[in-house]
């Protein structure tokens, strides 16, 4: 499997859309290496995790075929997670498709902004091309090639938002965020489901600042919190690759700085573009 984080930052990006502060005015000197945008993981060109608003011009830095696209799943209905606006570009004379439907999986809430969003505009021959199926925690099911696994995140109160586990074969990787620290029955669940995950990527909006078990989002500690449940349950093992990403500006990602957590919990720091294998 390949993963590709196509964006890393949190909601605001960095730099903050319309922040002047001391990390945001540095970042923009910096330059573009250390730019982060919105959330998006891509695994095999096929499948997306998330489709923030900058999907478009991801798919122009990164090379990647949006027409290719057969499966998004959304973790929930925030806009930086799911930008509905853009699915009604998905046929008609705005595009010729290599794949004829695009198949969207996310909560009740994710519909709901699905149907808000292209309400307006949506053309009769462009919605055969976009399929919305509606999910819920604790559920397995299979994607094409794909098995996935859903357990609840902890991000608020108002919808169910959505974890995921993508096995293909014998490989698997987690997408753990956004979130913060989640239950032990979500992980059970996992764990009774037998997977095997060989990469993690761990919600790190805090940076080196401590979430807390209520919190909606984590930072490093919080991280390895769940790493040694995790570990704990036979999740991952020793071998497992641990990612972290989705900063915000608030904690200063730079490069350099991410160095410091990556050379001291073992991490990988992901930045915009990253490429990994399992």
């Amino acid at each position: 499997m390949k993963i590709r984080f196509l964006g890393t930052g949190a909601a605001e990006g960095v730099p903050a859309m319309f922040c002047g502060c001391e990390n945001c005015i540095n970042i923009r000197k910096l330059g573009e290496a250390e730019y982060r945008t919105r959330s998006q993981v891509l695994i095999d060109e096929v499948l997306s995790i998330d489709f923030p608003p900058e999907a478009y011009s991801h798919s122009l830095k990164n090379g990647v075929l949006l027409s290719k696209l057969k499966y998004l799943l959304v973790t929930h209905s925030h806009m930086d997670h799911f930008y509905a606006h853009d699915f009604i570009l998905r046929g008609y004379k705005y595009a010729m498709l290599d794949e004829d439907v695009l198949e969207i999986y996310g909560n009740a809430e994710v519909g709901k902004v699905f149907a808000e969003c292209t309400a307006r505009e949506m053309k009769p021959e462009v919605k055969p091309h976009v399929s919305m199926n509606v999910i819920k925690p604790y559920q397995v099911f299979t994607v094409g090639e794909y098995e996935i696994t859903t357990i609840p995140a902890n991000h608020g109160k108002t919808e169910d938002a959505l974890l995921y586990c993508v096995s293909h074969g014998v490989k698997s990787y987690l997408h753990f965020y956004d979130t913060g620290r989640v239950s032990d029955a979500a992980l059970d669940f996992l764990a009774q489901s037998k997977v095997r995950v060989n990469l993690v990527a761990f919600d790190c909006t805090f940076g080196n600042a401590v979430g807390g078990e209520n919190s909606r989002h984590m930072g490093i500690e919080d991280c390895m919190i769940m790493k040694r449940k995790l570990l704990d349950r036979n999740i991952i093992d020793s071998s497992t690759k641990i990612v972290v990403t989705h900063f915000s500006h608030n904690c200063n990602p730079t490069r350099a700085n991410l160095s410091e957590i990556e050379r001291k919990y073992n991490v990988f720091a992901a930045y915009d573009g990253l490429e990994m294998e399992i």
